[in-house]
């Protein structure tokens, strides 16, 4: 006698397995807790021990605070696990800026996450189009892996940047 039940249906499965992680927050920051100061720090001495002096463009704690730029961090219920920020180069045109994710926090997707949230923040300020220069070396190559999986492809030099063999310029329309 025919069933009306898919057969798929009918076959014995696995429980699921939660896989729930404990939440992740995504806050605008102002850069004053002792932890952000930390984590930037290493990012600019990790950026100066894989760039020449002349082509590092990180930005360090009082130039994020610039007016125009929005500082992210990336927190669960007890770790900082990374940070992030925007900056408007123009009404239609953003750069990212800062993206670094905690050395312990490596490999869960926190840097995926957060560059979502600048994506969509980047839309809601109908910027047209997003920028970023990343490092031109082996050492960067994870980075500018996420940014070609999202979407953003090599460009020229943007804004103040100028032809660079240590930089690697990279854009995306939104």
């Amino acid at each position: 006698m025919p069933s009306d039940i898919p057969e798929q249906l009918l076959r014995p499965h696995a429980p699921r397995v939660s896989t729930t992680t404990p939440p992740v927050q995504i806050i605008v920051d102002d850069l004053s807790a002792p932890r952000i100061a930390t984590l930037l720090g290493e990012h600019l001495a990790e950026m100066q021990a894989n760039s020449p002096a002349c082509s590092m463009h990180a930005l360090d704690l009082e130039a994020l605070r610039a007016p125009g730029i929005t500082f992210w961090s990336v927190s669960d219920a007890t770790d900082l696990l990374g940070c992030g920020a925007l900056r408007q180069l123009d009404p239609t045109h953003g750069e990212i800026k800062s993206m670094r994710t905690a050395a312990a926090h490596t490999g869960r997707g926190v840097a995926a996450h957060l560059l979502d949230h600048i994506i969509t923040t980047a839309r809601a300020r109908g910027y047209r189009r997003l920028s970023l220069e990343t490092g031109a070396s082996d050492f960067y190559g994870p980075a500018q892996r996420l940014y070609a999986r999202n979407g953003f492809e090599r460009c020229a030099p943007f804004a103040d940047y100028t032809d660079d063999p240590h930089s690697v310029y990279m854009t995306r329309t939104l």
